[in-house]
């Protein structure tokens, strides 16, 4: 089951940013989807569901939001390398 969301929006906003109107309703369910991503509050699956591409298509667009496709903090990542460290160790 999905919901729908409506959006207000002047009618001639898609125009004043050179967009038809499908093409600004598009990008503006990107930049939320790049939006819920960046904050951490959607996976990129999630994200790339709610925006309507697939994943890597999702994950490519990214950067025109200057949003990082890697949202790893700096101490996930020091766990990520010691975990990696131990297992090495291991073999």
């Amino acid at each position: 089951m999905s919901k729908t969301l409506t959006v207000e929006y002047p009618d001639a906003l898609p125009n004043m940013l050179n967009m038809s109107q499908s093409e600004f309703e598009r990008e503006a369910k990107l930049a939320m989807s790049a939006k819920l991503f960046e904050m951490g509050k959607l996976s990129s699956s999630q994200a790339a569901e709610l925006a309507g591409m697939a994943r890597v298509d999702f994950l490519f667009e990214l950067k025109r939001f200057g949003v990082s496709p890697i949202q790893t903090t700096a101490d996930e990542l020091h766990e990520d390398i010691a975990n990696a460290k131990k297992a090495a160790g291991r073999r």
